[in-house]
């Protein structure tokens, strides 16, 4: 199985005591958000967890003790855009973030490691050519770090546009004129794009739609293929491994005006004091009427056997 840490929090950035204190102790526990009594323990053992993925705008406090998770393959995915502070507040500066990245690469391999050029969005200052622009420097930065790039439009979801009021959305016109130039700067760096479902018009030859964190590229990252179980997407137009995160919503501190994973600034507040580092739960403690499922985990690598069989 695929065990994700990213898809609502950015664990790396503001939890890194907190995970590794669940790897210590062998377990995770995560609370449906939809369902908040309903909590799923996932046990961390390699011999069912094929791969922990990250998601992350900052690397950095995680990166001295990544050989505790020697045990496990990873895959990371690291943004990095070139916004500023009145977007996203509390990000780190684009060079130390960009450091990060280059030491991440030399510690777990290029191809485990993902640079994410999202969300675009179109101002007066951050134009169609200030993307172009930026992305051009930061291909060539990380060049030999990475082969890959994720890169998405925005989204405007309602608590978008009520937190970043005046967003509109990227035109296809501007999509195609930056789409083509990111693909011309992404061959001269050796990278493959991955869209973010977006228009499938927009695929070429460096550019493909089949998703970012596809069973392709983990296979390719794993280098061993995956039988991965039918199920119900996470998202209709996209394939990736989006099950089984750990992470909780409204609890992401960066405070970027675009983001979909928080309801606002006062709700992020609340929930981070309510986090401890030796908690099972990212926010909070078990209460009594919570009901803990323990979570059916199976290695979808080839030959690996189910973890009650190791028992």
């Amino acid at each position: 199985m695929i065990l994700n840490t990213g898809s609502r929090t950015d664990i790396p950035a503001y939890y890194s005591d907190w995970f590794y204190n669940r790897i210590k102790e062998g377990y995770v526990l995560s609370r449906n958000p939809f369902y908040p009594t309903q909590i799923t323990k996932y046990l961390l053992n390699p011999e069912v967890i094929d791969m922990l993925v990250f998601c992350t705008k900052n690397p950095f406090p995680m990166l001295d003790r990544l050989s505790l998770l020697s045990a496990f393959d990873m895959f990371w995915f690291v943004t990095i855009t070139p916004y500023g502070k009145e977007i996203e507040p509390h990000v780190p500066p684009v060079e130390s973030v960009i450091a990060s990245f280059q030491q991440l690469s030399e510690q777990i391999g290029k191809e485990r490691t993902s640079w994410r050029y999202d969300p675009i969005f179109i101002t007066s200052k951050y134009s169609v050519d200030y993307h172009i622009e930026q992305f051009c420097q930061m291909a060539k930065t990380l060049a030999g770090y990475t082969n890959q790039c994720v890169v998405s439009f925005i989204d405007l979801y309602e608590k978008t546009k009520r937190n970043f009021r005046g967003i509109h959305s990227v035109t296809g016109k501007e999509q195609e004129k930056i789409i083509a130039a990111f693909s011309e700067i992404a061959r001269e760096n050796d990278l493959q794009i991955h869209l973010c479902c977006e228009n499938a018009d927009l695929v070429r030859e460096n550019v493909d739609a089949d998703g970012c964190m596809s069973r392709a590229v983990l296979e390719k990252a794993l280098g061993c293929k995956l039988h991965v179980p039918q199920k119900k997407a996470a998202r209709k137009e996209c394939s990736c491994l989006l099950g089984a995160d750990i992470g909780a919503y409204n609890t992401c501190a960066h405070g970027c005006l675009y983001c979909y994973a928080n309801y606002d600034s006062k709700t992020v507040m609340k929930n981070r004091k309510l986090h401890h580092p030796a908690s099972p739960l990212l926010i909070g403690e078990v209460a009594e009427n919570d009901v803990i499922k323990l979570a059916e985990q199976k290695s979808w690598k080839d030959g690996q056997m189910d973890f009650f069989d190791l028992l």
